[in-house]
């Protein structure tokens, strides 16, 4: 009897061991296992039949309590009692195995040390004995006899230090079904105190990991590294890394990210530790661990551009260089494009050219526009001006130097010296302008435009007679002189009259392309066929004076008439 009721405490214990250290092994992180051992003076009041025979046990008993996780565990406790002459000459004798969970609570702890008061509460289950005492059953008593057992209850405990202590009080209550002739069951009430000890496990450090992304913003394309750094790794144990995410691959504390397929966004990169013997890594929950790494895939920038063109000026049909510069910030391949308000634009890449064609003068905008392999552009503008053809203005009959026939009384037709130096200037112009031509306009006096009125009037009766015009003379004349003595071409140089009174010649130079009737009016141009150049002839030399009588001349003095007489 007393092997079969030791092996059933060792079952119990080992029970009870081995599911704390399963608990703690399934525990999500690694849990100090503690346990608390009591050995106890208890006595327990009961009764042979409900309600008769009252009396106390009294015994002891030993228990061990599990702690794995936040103050659970089990508990198995071992009591036997003893009680004498519960009955006339009958003794009572109970041996108890009990075991179930119990929750202790840390009511109080110490600051200066380790000094605590723990509250515990219980439910044990388990197997009474009852033995060397008189249990009537159905078949007729027996001295020994077994049944069901259960306590519940709880208790208080006082730790003086790290690990002894006092059990202040358990009280349980504690029913069992032992035969008593009756209702075959005891409702017992329970109290215990004595001595605890505490030991509590020591506990491997997790492992800890981190995960970090350098760097942690990227374009789509740029790597991207993920670093594991591991602690609390134990030396002699295997250490295997896990990796996973959009892109990722890794090799063992090192892992890299291709992101040129990835769209702009935040990812994250998981990482993984195990460690443990070679093929049973992370069996022990603090054995493994996991982190995450965040990283951030940055949409490209758009390009950017500016553009010039030299020259900004230029005339109808002429071109512009077109120059453009565009910046990729992440260096993609960029293609130009450009186009404009009139006229065209040549070429490709960062140059072009401008042509003015067909454009109408004023300002002409030029849009370039640049765009990367994404798709992304960007435009800038600049522009030229076509101006109007530069056209000379329209030349026009210059006046020159004005001769005088008045001097000369006898010919006032004649061109004399001083009209010889206003005719050389002329001839000098003539000159220097090959394409210019000279006009000579002769002028007449009142007197003389009198005199070929009467001249032209007398001819209407008599064609025979002679008709001279001054005013063609003169302009005549000064022709004659410019082609005979200067040597002007004939047809260089025009002659007319005009209405102006004077014996003069007004001189013009006619250049190429004026019009020397739109510029002067008033004007008639001489029949050179009917008017003819006098010849630059001296006149003739004067008649000498006759011959005076060389006799003295005597002088006869006339009469003198007679004075008047004074009054």
């Amino acid at each position: 009897m007393r092997i079969l009721i030791r092996g059933r405490v060792l079952l119990v214990g080992a029970c009870i061991l081995a599911g704390s250290v399963l608990w703690a092994q399934q525990s999500q992180k690694p849990t100090p296992v503690s346990t608390d051992l009591a050995a106890t003076f208890a006595v327990e009041h009961s009764q042979v039949v409900p309600g008769q025979n009252v009396f106390w046990f009294k015994g002891g008993g030993a228990d061990a309590a599990f702690t794995f996780w936040k103050g659970l565990g089990l508990a198995a406790a071992i009591t036997g009692d003893h009680a004498s002459n519960v009955s006339p000459g009958v003794d009572a004798n109970k041996l108890s195995f009990l075991g179930g969970p119990r929750y202790t609570w840390t009511a109080w702890k110490g600051t200066a040390d380790q000094r605590r008061l723990q509250v515990f509460g219980q439910g044990l289950f388990g197997e009474a004995h009852g033995f060397n005492g008189l249990y009537p059953a159905t078949g007729g008593a027996t001295f020994n006899a077994n049944s069901f057992a259960v306590q519940a209850g709880g208790g208080l405990n006082l730790y003086l230090n790290k690990n002894w202590g006092v059990r202040l009080l358990e009280a349980d209550y504690v029913r069992t079904t032992l035969p008593n002739a009756s209702a075959n069951a005891q409702n017992d009430m329970r109290l215990a105190f004595g001595l605890t000890y505490h030991i509590e496990s020591a506990v491997p450090p997790p492992v800890t990991l981190a995960c970090a992304a350098t760097p942690t913003s990227v374009f789509p394309g740029d790597p991207v590294t993920v670093t594991a750094t591991a602690g609390g790794l134990n030396p002699k144990l295997n250490a295997v890394y896990s990796w996973s995410g959009a892109g990722v691959s890794g090799n063992g504390t090192t892992a890299t990210v291709a992101t040129a397929a990835l769209a702009p966004g935040s990812y994250t990169v998981k990482c993984g530790v195990k460690e443990g013997k070679p093929g049973k890594e992370g069996l022990k929950p603090w054995e493994s661990a996991e982190a995450t790494a965040v990283y951030t895939v940055k949409a490209f920038e758009p390009p950017t551009i500016s553009c010039s063109a030299s020259p900004t000026t230029i005339k109808p049909g002429e071109t512009s260089a077109i120059t453009a510069s565009g910046v990729s910030p992440q260096n993609r391949p960029l293609t130009y494009t450009y186009s404009a308000t009139a006229g065209s634009v040549s070429g490709s890449g960062a140059s072009a050219t401008y042509s003015s064609t067909g454009a109408p003068t004023g300002a002409v905008g030029i849009t370039c526009t640049v765009s990367d392999d994404k798709g992304q552009t960007a435009t800038a503008n600049t522009g030229v001006t076509i101006t109007a053809p530069y056209v000379p203005p329209m030349p026009h009959t210059q006046a020159l130097c004005s001769i005088s026939f008045a001097t000369d009384k006898k010919r006032p037709e004649r061109v004399d010296n001083e009209a010889k130096a206003c005719l050389d200037e002329i001839a000098l112009d003539l000159q220097k302008q090959p394409d210019a031509k000279a006009v000579v306009v002769g002028n007449s006096d009142a007197k003389e435009k009198a005199k070929l009125a009467k001249e032209q009037k007398a001819a209407l009766k008599n064609k025979h007679l002679k008709v001279t015009d001054p005013a063609a003379e003169r302009a005549v004349n000064a022709k004659d002189y410019l082609v005979t003595e200067k040597g002007i071409d004939a047809a260089r140089v025009s002659v007319a009259t005009s209405t102006a009174d004077g014996q003069t010649a007004q001189d013009y130079l006619v250049p190429s392309a004026a019009s020397f009737t739109a510029d002067v009016t008033g004007t008639t141009l001489v029949d050179e066929t009917a008017v003819k150049a006098q010849p630059r002839k001296p006149l003739p030399a004067k008649a000498a004076p006759k011959k005076r009588s060389t006799a003295p001349v005597t002088s006869v003095k006339p009469p003198q008439p007679a004075a008047a007489p004074k009054k």
